[in-house]
């Protein structure tokens, strides 16, 4: 199984991106991750809200298949605590699927990507920035899996 983080446009602060890449590389000691950046829609100062989500809905549903577990970051989604997460992420695991986790756009997901998800997560009932969320995501899974192997990176 893998999991893959979908991102919508790239990382802009050069910090989050160092720190992104130090949890990818620490996460692949323990399963097969992908991080994938869809690129960022052109020319949207003309474009609604509706269409932004729309297009951006249409560039994640071309990179999903019918065999992923599609998971969405998500403010009405299922919250965990973190060993609660890391149970539900070695549910996943076992499934058999490959397991992808999208962080959509600053205006959310389309109506589309709702209705093909196959589940929605929420990391706090706070607002993130979408920039800031990548990092948060990432470092939760890097922790799911120090708490499934029993290391002291996560204390109770």
């Amino acid at each position: 199984m893998k999991i893959t983080l979908l991102l919508v446009g790239k990382t802009t602060d050069s910090r989050l991106i160092s720190l992104i890449e130090d949890y990818r590389k620490r996460l692949l000691h323990y399963v097969p991750f992908e991080l994938v950046v869809l690129p960022d829609l052109k020319n949207t100062k003309s474009l609604s809200e509706e269409q932004i989500k729309t297009a951006e809905g249409e560039a994640i549903l071309r990179f999903v298949t019918p065999s992923m577990d599609v998971v969405l970051l998500d403010e009405h989604g299922r919250e965990f605590r973190s060993i609660e997460y890391a149970e539900w992420l070695q549910k996943k695991m076992g499934s058999g699927k490959d397991l992808t986790l999208v962080i959509g756009g600053p205006y959310g997901f389309s109506e589309a990507v709702y209705a093909r998800a196959d589940g929605k997560v929420s990391l706090s009932r706070m607002t993130f920035s979408h920039q800031m969320i990548r990092i948060m995501v990432i470092e939760q899974i890097y922790r799911a899996m120090t708490i499934l192997r029993g290391e002291p990176y996560h204390h109770e």
